[in-house]
């Protein structure tokens, strides 16, 4: 029961995954901490949301932006290394509610950027990789931090989506790597993992689905609810 409430749970994650590009740790983790605790929850999530990313990649392989990726990747990698090792030895409830918070900003901010026609070229992506690549590192999940870089970088929908997996893919990869050579990362996680992750692959070919039906302002329009949404269950977990 506990693994058909997960795999429900998984498919629904990834297909809201596959519309926007994140949101599918958000609303996975806590069904992953009740199911295998919370120690185990997170090398469980970072299996799957590897998964899921190469799937969109996948599905919208045409759309990639490579120059994107390419830059974010570069400084990416190195800095999720970085702050891989920090995470074993810090305490991250307060980077997450910061992080939560920056979400919450960064909505009307975004908003108020565009309307000034603001954007963000490579070397933006090349400093966004830097940062974003060193939360990543000590935090589940920082998918929504990645969304308005890559939208000010002038991607949206199907070529947002398969960018920002791409680069998320290569970074996550180095995480992952990290916490399996200390040991953070034990045989039945990763099978667990990707039984989870074939459960969110499937939900991104439904998400492309939607996606292909939706226009520019929609799209936006759900972004913002999703990283308000992500937003609050950051503070949330990081206060309670």
């Amino acid at each position: 029961m506990i693994w058909i409430l997960v795999l429900t749970v998984g498919l629904v994650a990834g297909t809201i995954g596959g519309v926007v590009g994140f949101g599918g740790s958000t609303i996975l983790l806590p069904i992953l901490v009740f199911a295998f605790g919370p120690k185990a929850a997170v090398p469980i999530m970072g299996v799957a949301a590897l998964l899921a990313n190469f799937a969109r990649i996948l599905i919208w392989w045409k759309a990639i932006d490579w120059r994107a990726v390419a830059v974010y990747s570069a400084t990416g990698m190195p800095a999720v290394a970085l702050g891989a090792r920090t995470f074993l030895t810090l305490d991250v409830r307060l980077i997450e509610g910061l992080l939560g918070v920056f979400m919450l900003v960064m909505v009307p901010a975004r908003r108020w950027l565009l309307a000034r026609h603001f954007t963000v070229g490579l070397p933006g992506l090349a400093a966004a990789g830097a940062g974003i690549g060193f939360l990543t590192g000590m935090v589940a999940s920082t998918g929504p931090i990645n969304t308005p870089f890559f939208l000010a970088f002038g991607l949206s929908k199907g070529p947002f989506i398969a960018t920002e997996a791409a680069g998320s893919l290569a970074v996550y990869s180095v995480k992952s790597t990290i916490f399996e050579r200390f040991g953070a990362l034990p045989y039945d996680m990763i099978v667990n993992g990707v039984i989870v992750g074939l459960a969110m692959m499937c939900g991104a070919w439904f998400g492309k689905r939607i996606i292909e039906h939706m226009d520019t302002h929609q799209f936006h329009a759900i972004v913002d609810v999703l990283m308000v949404m992500s937003g609050l269950v950051m503070v949330w977990g990081a206060v309670y």
